[in-house]
C-alpha cells in the first residue's frame, strides 16, 4: 500500500478505501486530501469502485468511505469537512425501507397443491411449501439422500459440506413412492428437470387458483406458518430456513394480520 499520512495510524476497515481512492487520484494528490477536503472526484470514485454491486454493498462502501473522512477529521483536523456529507450523496446512498413480501396463506397453498394433478409437480410444491426448501435444493435431491423424512443435502447454499432438510409424514411416504414408482438410481436426481421448468410449473399451479407464484413464495409460506403454529423463531431460523442469521428469517416472516393476532393471545393467555 503507497505510504498515506505516515503520521496517522488507519485502522484495517479503512485499508481497501485508501488503496483504491490512492490508486484513483494518485498517493501525491491523496495526500493533500487532508489539507484541501474539496474532492469532487468523490461520486465518480464511488460509482467506479461500486460497478456491479449489489445495493447493499454500494451503500456498505459509501458508509466506509465517510466514516474514513470522519476518521481524518477527527485524528488529523477538526476543520476538514467530510466530502461524502453532502445531501446528493446521502440520497443516492440512502437506505432503502425493508421490503415487505407478500405471504400467501395456508388455505391457498393447500388448495394449490390439491389441485396439481401429476405426482411429480404436487411432491415438488409439497418439499418447497412443507419442507422450506429451495427449488434448487429440491433439484438436486437423490435417492440415495432420502431416508424416511430425513433428505440430506450436498453442497447446500451456505457452503457446508452438507445440511439435512425433514419433511412431513405423508409427504415423505409420497416422496417415497415416486422414487420407487420412477426407478430413480442411488445417485440420479429424483426430478431431473431444469431449474427454469421448475418455475414455470410452480407458475402455472399458482394459475390455478389465480396467483402469480414463484418457488420462493413457498418457501416463505412455510416459514410465515410455522412461525404462527407456534414454533420459535429460532427452530423455524436454524431447522427449517437453515439461515446464518436470524435477521434474514425475520423478512422472510409475513405481516401478522389482526386475526391471526387474536388468535395466538388467545392461545397464549387463554382469551376467550
Amino acid at each position: 500500500m503507497p505510504q498515506i499520512l505516515p503520521d496517522v495510524s488507519f485502522p484495517s476497515k479503512f485499508v481497501p478505501n485508501i488503496d483504491h481512492l490512492s490508486v484513483l487520484v494518485g498517493n501525491h494528490r491523496f495526500q493533500r486530501v487532508h489539507r484541501q477536503p474539496d474532492l469532487p472526484f468523490i461520486p465518480s470514485f464511488l460509482t467506479s469502485f461500486s460497478t456491479g454491486s449489489k445495493p447493499a454493498t454500494k451503500r456498505h462502501r459509501y458508509s466506509s468511505l465517510k466514516a474514513f473522512f470522519n476518521f481524518l477529521k477527527n485524528s488529523v483536523d477538526a476543520k476538514i469537512q467530510n466530502p461524502c456529507d453532502t445531501a446528493m450523496l446521502r440520497k443516492m446512498f440512502r437506505e432503502r425501507p425493508p421490503q415487505q413480501w407478500k405471504i400467501v396463506e395456508k388455505d391457498l397453498v393447500d388448495e394449490i397443491i390439491f389441485r396439481t394433478m401429476k405426482p411429480r409437480n404436487r411432491i415438488m410444491l409439497e418439499l418447497m411449501a412443507r419442507g422450506g426448501m429451495r427449488v434448487g435444493e429440491v433439484l438436486k435431491i437423490r435417492s440415495m439422500d432420502i431416508q424416511d423424512r430425513k433428505l440430506t443435502l450436498a453442497g447446500p447454499k451456505s457452503g457446508k459440506e452438507s445440511e439435512v432438510v425433514f419433511i412431513p409424514q405423508k409427504g415423505a411416504v409420497r416422496l417415497k413412492e415416486y422414487v420407487k414408482d420412477s426407478g430413480s438410481g442411488p445417485e440420479q436426481r429424483v426430478f431431473p428437470i431444469s431449474y427454469n421448468a421448475a418455475r414455470i410449473m410452480v407458475r402455472k399451479a399458482g394459475s390455478l387458483v389465480g396467483i402469480y407464484l414463484r418457488p420462493h413464495d413457498l418457501r416463505r409460506h412455510a416459514a410465515t406458518f410455522a412461525s404462527r403454529s407456534g414454533t420459535p423463531i429460532e427452530i423455524v431460523s436454524k431447522v427449517i430456513m437453515r439461515h446464518a442469521h436470524l435477521s434474514t428469517t425475520q423478512r422472510y416472516l409475513g405481516k401478522v394480520t389482526d386475526v391471526v393476532e387474536i388468535g395466538v393471545l388467545s392461545q397464549v393467555f387463554h382469551f376467550f
